[in-house]
């Protein structure tokens, strides 16, 4: 069974430093890409950071480029987000997300979701 369990989250103040984690397990992890996403209290869901399946390249929302960084473990079957100088607007639930699209005669998508991990940037 496919499982995506995210960790690391909790309560920080402005300026502050937190590592979310997210261990997967029931895929082969080394050929889809992850990112994680955030979604706040009446707001929609947002693409945080994006990682390739071999970690050679990323992506990061405008809002996070310089402060936050994604990597990936594939010997771990792990990807990491590391957050530095948070911000109350960075406060939202987590989410990991695993996703690989593949081509036969059509398209077809595989995508994993973990259930989230609480960050709450409060003084």
């Amino acid at each position: 069974q496919v499982q995506l369990v995210e960790s690391g989250g909790g309560l920080v103040q402005p300026g502050g430093s937190l590592r979310l984690s997210c261990a997967t397990s029931g895929f082969t992890f080394s050929t889809y890409a992850m990112s994680w996403y955030r979604q706040a209290p009446g707001k929609e869901r947002e693409l945080v950071a994006a990682i390739t399946s071999a970690g050679g390249s990323t992506n990061y929302a405008d809002s996070v480029k310089g402060r936050f960084t994604i990597s990936r473990d594939n010997a771990k079957n792990t990807v990491y987000l590391q957050m530095n100088n948070l911000k109350p607007e960075n406060a939202a639930v987590y989410y990991c997300n695993a996703r690989r699209t593949v081509m036969v005669l059509t398209p077809k998508e595989y995508d994993y979701w973990g259930q989230g991990t609480q960050v709450t940037v409060s003084s």
